[in-house]
């Protein structure tokens, strides 16, 4: 007997190294960026600083120009 009724929903995927991208931060102040496919917040407080991205936002930040994909 199901205690479930047989009905099982996964979960959504959580991002994994190989989804994820890795930035740096070349401005001079603090930045924070809302990625716009995860809504995902991204902050960089200080010049040198690095963040894991997931690569569905790689586009929108590589866009910016005080990130650099390293």
């Amino acid at each position: 007997m199901s205690c479930c009724g047989g009905n099982r929903r996964s979960a959504p995927a959580a991002p994994t190294a190989s989804r994820m991208v890795l930035f740096e931060y070349v401005g001079r102040t603090s930045l924070v960026v809302i990625g716009p496919a995860t809504r995902t917040s991204y902050r960089f407080e200080r010049t040198g600083a690095r963040a894991l991205v997931d690569a569905r936002d790689r586009a929108s930040l590589s866009s910016i120009p005080v990130l650099r994909q390293v």
